[in-house]
């Protein structure tokens, strides 16, 4: 059973980490039933999504480190580790100081509405500006900045977050704005998991973790994530992301309605 449940955890993961739908609010329903997983396993479980974009961008990756004396290539490599380079100065500070909201259902379903909602709004501003498929300079502190925002207050997505701030910040095509939150979130949750690895290894107080489970659960992240992420570079070509911020909106109200029933704590 521990393994079938990390199996559907890590489908579920790689579901809704690329989506702009919240993996952090879905995982913490699934945990109502399935029971608490550790902050090590939740983590390490999205590096096992992220290996799904290493995979999917292999060609454009392999180009940027084939090219990189290429003026073209070295900009948007500087670029994305500018975006790093933020989310790591700040968010680490934001973490050790622990600035954060607790990831119960109630803050988690306010974020998914809002959420949704600020998703609508910007595609809306967005809807008669032709898109563009340069990333400035403050594209990438943005979007930096909006990986923060995203692990301060669980629900808000870091898709969503980081996509939607490159968009916005340079009147970005969806793709280009895809892609590039998705690259950086490369060097970000693989940063992130090795932090937690290396929180784990020093607490001597921590509970066993159950490697199998977790070894299950990266993978079954790694595959699900893998195609989810090609089917989503294809469809917003052609697609905005207002089904997704209707499906948020929903869903963060029938969560607000269960915790009401008090099915969800």
């Amino acid at each position: 059973m521990p393994l079938i449940k990390a199996a559907f955890m890590g489908v579920l993961e790689g579901l809704t980490e690329f989506l702009p739908i919240s993996s952090t609010g879905h995982l913490l329903i699934a945990q109502q039933w399935l029971g608490p997983k550790s902050d090590l396993f939740n983590i390490v479980i999205q590096s096992g999504a992220i290996l799904a974009i290493t995979l999917v961008f292999r060609e454009r990756l392999l180009s940027l480190a084939a090219g990189w004396r290429q003026a073209e290539q070295r900009d948007y490599l500087l670029k994305l580790a500018l975006a790093f380079v933020v989310t790591a100065g700040v968010g680490l500070p934001v973490r050790l100081m622990g600035w954060k909201l607790p990831e119960t259902v109630v803050p988690v379903a306010l974020a998914l509405i809002l959420g949704g909602v600020a998703m609508l709004a910007i595609e809306r501003a967005l809807a008669h500006r032709p898109g563009q498929t340069h990333i400035g300079w403050n594209v990438a502190v943005w979007v930096g900045l909006a990986q923060v925002v995203a692990g301060v207050f669980p629900g808000t997505s870091r898709s969503a977050a980081a996509i939607f701030a490159a968009m916005l910040a340079g009147a970005l095509a969806r793709p280009a704005a895809a892609e590039f939150a998705f690259l950086v979130g490369i060097p970000t949750m693989f940063a992130a998991s090795a932090f937690a690895v290396l929180e784990y290894a020093s607490n001597t107080q921590a509970p066993p973790e159950n490697w199998a489970a977790l070894a299950v659960a990266f993978g079954t992240a790694a595959l699900t994530g893998f195609a989810v992420v090609r089917w989503l570079m294809a469809w917003i070509k052609g697609h905005s992301f207002a089904p997704f911020a209707w499906y948020r909106i929903a869903f963060g109200i029938a969560v607000l309605l269960a915790a009401w029933a008090g099915l969800v704590a």
